[in-house]
């Protein structure tokens, strides 16, 4: 059976196509605005450069503590006892007192609401029974999560020239608590939390901003600088950024800047939703005439507005199929290309149903019918 192959263009708009403007010039040390359902990066600055990332460090001690929560490890209702160290950890604080027994619940929300030092430091006991072994920990979680410029060695972030980050991977990391711990990513949206009779804001300025800002986190220090990671959705579009190395107010205008330059320029489109019939094969010595083809998974891109016409597809696929045909087995691939002649998609394309085949004589019959037929084509 011969190959064929399928070019052509995918008219998504009537957009006239318009190159788009530079990103903003933030003059800060490095930032990346990041697409986290395509894993796309939009725009960036040194994104890979390693640097002290502050109090952002709780975004990974958060990951591992939801991580232990959803495994069943440790559970919201624990109360573990605070240390003598938990106790003194300078810093911001959310004033939990060594020798009390405080639930995980709380101390989660006084790590993320409150930036608490404490709580993150009596979190990283419970879980691992001490802050040294809990860094181990977050070093494997990093390592899993593809984080490759991260190296932790603290949980609350405090200045160590061993605890660093990049703009990139942490893109990646709140990408991934937004993806899979939704639920606990919620936290990061409350404006404040009360312990101990003390209030105290959520740092995070860009909530009260705009409705679509739903985290995610602050960080300072002064090797450091000024730091923000923000996520933001608009549509079924969502945006994460991170900014490193800025200045106090600064850091949400920089973010900001980076969410509307986003929004307005990009889109996320889904080309190809999973298990839909994308084409129909013949197909040869069958009791059915012809199956469906389709992709496992959804084809979702984040583009450039500008660029959504300009795509073209390539198909390798058989243009029949002998039975018997098994559902989920490959029959070919699909790439999608874009304006510049590169593959910015694949996938392969399966069998959507199965085909059994006929009897023996009828499908000698149809096989040789077919072989025939083939012969004045």
């Amino acid at each position: 059976m011969n190959k064929i192959k399928f070019n052509f263009l995918l008219v998504l708009s009537f957009i006239v196509s318009a190159a788009i403007p530079n990103p903003p010039d933030l003059g800060v040390g490095s930032y990346v605005l990041y697409e986290p359902n395509t894993k796309k990066v939009l725009v960036s600055f040194n994104a890979d450069e390693p640097v002290q990332p502050a109090s952002l460090t709780k975004l990974m001690t958060s990951y591992v503590v939801a991580d232990y929560i959803k495994e069943d490890f440790i559970r919201l209702d624990d109360t573990p006892k605070i240390s003598i160290k938990a106790w003194k950890t300078e810093g911001s604080r959310m004033f939990i007192r060594e020798g009390t027994k405080v639930a995980v619940s709380d101390l989660i929300k006084g790590m993320i609401i409150q930036s608490g030092n404490d709580a993150s430091v009596a979190l990283a006991e419970h879980v691992a029974g001490s802050e040294e072994n809990f860094a181990y920990l977050m070093n494997e979680y990093a390592s899993q999560l593809g984080m490759q410029n991260s190296s932790f060695n603290n949980a609350s972030g405090l200045p160590d020239p061993l605890n660093v980050t990049s703009a990139y991977d942490l893109a990646v990391l709140t990408s991934a608590l937004i993806n899979n711990f939704p639920e606990h990513y919620k936290l990061y949206s409350e404006k404040s939390y009360t312990y101990a009779g003390i209030k105290q804001p959520n740092r995070n300025r860009l909530l009260w901003r705009s409705d679509i800002f739903d985290g995610a986190k602050t960080g300072y220090h002064s090797q450091a600088g000024y730091c923000l990671v923000g996520s933001a959705a608009r549509g079924d579009m969502r945006l994460v950024a991170v900014i490193l190395g800025s200045e106090d107010d600064k850091r949400f205008n920089d973010v900001s800047a980076l969410m509307d330059y986003g929004f307005r320029h990009f889109t996320t489109e889904k080309l190809f939703s999973k298990l839909e019939t994308y084409k129909e094969l013949k197909v040869i010595a069958g009791v059915e005439k012809s199956v469906s083809v389709g992709v496992t998974e959804d084809i979702i891109l984040t583009l450039q507005k500008d660029k959504r016409d300009d795509l073209s597809f390539e198909l390798s696929l058989s243009s029949q199929v002998l039975a018997p045909i098994n559902a989920m087995d490959k029959a070919g691939t699909i790439k999608v290309i874009d304006d510049e002649n590169n593959v910015i998609a694949e996938s392969d394309l399966v069998y959507l149903n199965s085909v059994e085949e006929l009897g023996f004589f009828q499908r000698l019959f149809a096989i040789l019918w077919n072989w025939i037929k083939s012969l004045f084509n």
